[in-house]
């Protein structure tokens, strides 16, 4: 594989550090494979193809094939099948197209609690006074207000 990629610098006529900055590789890793000390990774090889896209792989890996990629790699469409043109009603006889709207379901009962009873504005509550409150069949007996500093107070 080190003299298709020597193969391959000459004929992009690029050297060892400038195909090594292209790629994103170290200049020495560039340099053991074509000396035959390393072989090349999956990163390497899968770098290549990123930065050019021409290349055929697969005459790099093994051997098979052409440098570079033909026409009919690049887009394999067969010219001896003719592909089936989409056909277009004229605008005239087109139906509209309408996205299909969500179905509405009704939800659920919603649980309700008894309705508060009448009460009459007191004044604000000051600090150390206690009130009691009806939520429906249930008073409250105890609040607790956290504050900004990290501290608390609770209310009975």
């Amino acid at each position: 594989m080190n003299i298709r990629l020597q193969q391959f610098l000459s004929a992009e006529n690029l050297s060892q550090a400038q195909f090594a900055d292209i790629i994103g590789v170290a200049r020495a890793s560039v340099s053991h494979i074509l000396a035959g000390r390393n072989k090349p990774g999956f990163d390497f090889i899968y770098s290549m193809a990123a930065n050019f896209p021409n290349l055929n792989v697969e005459w790099l890996v093994t051997g098979r094939g052409k440098m570079y990629k033909t026409p009919t790699d690049l887009f394999p469409i067969e010219a001896s099948e003719p592909q089936p043109q989409p056909q277009i009603a004229p605008a005239a006889q087109q139906e509209p197209y309408f996205a299909p709207q969500p179905q509405v379901t009704p939800a659920a009962p919603s649980v309700t609690a008894a309705p508060l009873p009448e009460t009459q504005p007191e004044p604000s509550n000051t600090l150390g006074t206690t009130r009691k409150i009806a939520v429906g069949q249930r008073n409250i007996s105890r609040m607790v207000i956290l504050f900004d500093d990290n501290t608390y107070q609770e209310l009975e």
